[in-house]
């Protein structure tokens, strides 16, 4: 099974996708795996979501996962569609134990200390930083890693392909995450190609 650094290190970008329509799942997502983005987070944050997750799957070379999972319940249901890797826009203490005994790979959110701290005394040690831009942006995740030499994060929430560079040249982070390679209603599949080509090249 493949591990969350791993997963991290895939790609410079995770997608953050959001599906209305279960009918846009396989196009976007061959659109994004063709382009170098074989890692897709979909949100739990539409009723087409789960059946987004199990479409997903018939991808050649698309590691799926489930983002937005808040409880036991969301992620069990979000194993049950297949996922092969859970993030959660918080850390509580149910829902770290429960992902921990799934042994699926997590990537819990944080954006304080106290947050860290909790993840680390439950083992994690890789983290996403969210909201990355209302929680304080690069400097205050700079802040945050400074005490916690063992972390790596993936910060998402309003982070742009112009801003990504940024932050993918402070050591600590592995990953963003990004919306802007995967719009909410696409429409121009080779557009979204062409946006994860750019996004697959980000350096710092």
């Amino acid at each position: 099974m493949s591990t969350i650094e791993s997963i991290m290190r895939t790609a410079p970008v995770i997608p953050v996708i959001v599906i209305d329509d279960v009918a846009d799942a396989v196009p976007l997502a061959e659109a994004l795996v063709e382009g170098g983005l074989r890692v897709l987070e979909v949100t739990l944050r539409t009723p087409a979501a789960l059946d987004a997750i199990r479409a997903m799957k018939q991808v050649a070379g698309a590691i799926v996962g489930a983002g937005t999972v808040i409880n036991q319940q969301d992620l069990a249901d979000a194993l049950d569609a297949g996922s092969e890797f859970i993030v959660s826009p918080g850390l509580t203490e149910p829902l770290g134990k429960a992902a921990i005994r799934a042994e699926v790979p997590f990537l819990p959110g944080i954006a304080n200390a106290g947050d860290i701290m909790r993840g680390l005394d439950l083992g994690l040690t890789h983290f996403k930083f969210f909201p990355a831009m209302a929680a304080g942006g690069l400097p205050a995740l700079k802040a945050l890693a400074a005490p916690f030499g063992q972390c790596k994060f993936c910060p998402t929430g309003g982070i742009s392909e112009d801003t990504a560079p940024e932050w993918l040249a402070f050591d600590p982070i592995l990953c963003v995450g990004g919306s802007w390679v995967a719009p909410r209603h696409p429409s121009d599949f080779a557009a979204v190609t062409q946006s994860a080509q750019a996004a697959a090249k980000l350096t710092p």
